[in-house]
């Protein structure tokens, strides 16, 4: 069964029958994470620092269920400003995920709709391979010049299996971009954005992830 169509529709204003794939993404969500998407999703949070009163921003947010986790981490006082490229599901998002101080828009990674500063927290799970790999470097950028001095970055991508097999099984599943993810780029690349690069580490079954802070001062790139 060829899953690409599911997977990385959701990155694809123009596919047809958008708002079908956002649920038929979310039905999916539900098999490939085996019932684990909930800690995993609440790992990252935790990871991310997410305190009550802070400004997040998740980019790639999808179908905004990890927007969802993270909107009760920054309450009182906080926001959450879930981004995705496709309208189908922004609409989802907002008609799920019913949170006063949660907001879905649309935007790309790489020219981000928001301005200098504004958020204490940037988080993207499962979004950054989407990525074409010759805008990664401006995208991270973006994440520098929206964070606040001193504001922090979680980043968590998918990590492909490392046995012949089952990576075999990917590539023909879900297609080559999954399959050969170069997450051990991911620290150098946050590094060479400017962030301080303070941790990173597995979650099994499938993420990696880099926590980075914009150092104080820093001007953006």
């Amino acid at each position: 069964m060829d899953l690409r169509h599911l997977l990385h529709g959701h990155h694809d204003p123009s596919a047809p029958g958008a708002i079908g794939r956002a649920r038929a993404y979310e039905a999916l969500s539900a098999v490939v994470f085996a019932g684990r998407r909930r800690r995993l999703y609440g790992r990252l949070v935790e990871l991310s620092g997410a305190r009550p009163g802070e400004r997040a921003l998740d980019i790639g947010c999808g179908t905004g269920y990890l927007a969802g986790l993270l909107a009760r981490s920054v309450t009182p006082g906080g926001t959450v400003t879930g981004i995705d490229p496709a309208p189908a599901m922004i609409d989802y998002a907002r008609r799920h995920v019913r949170r006063d101080h949660c907001t879905f828009t649309r935007g790309v990674a790489e020219e981000l709709p928001c301005e200098e500063g504004a958020f204490d927290l940037v988080i993207s799970s499962l979004a950054f391979h989407h990525i074409p790999e010759d805008r990664r470097e401006r995208a991270l950028a973006e994440m520098f010049r929206v964070l606040r001095p001193g504001g922090r970055l979680l980043l968590a991508d998918y990590r492909p299996p490392r046995g012949r097999a089952a990576r075999q099984l990917v590539g023909a599943t879900v297609g080559p971009v999954m399959r050969d993810n170069r997450v051990d780029l991911l620290t150098p690349l946050v590094r060479g954005a400017g962030f301080d690069a303070s941790a990173s580490g597995d979650l099994r079954p499938f993420l990696h992830w880099v926590r980075a802070i914009r150092p104080a001062g820093a001007a953006g790139l």
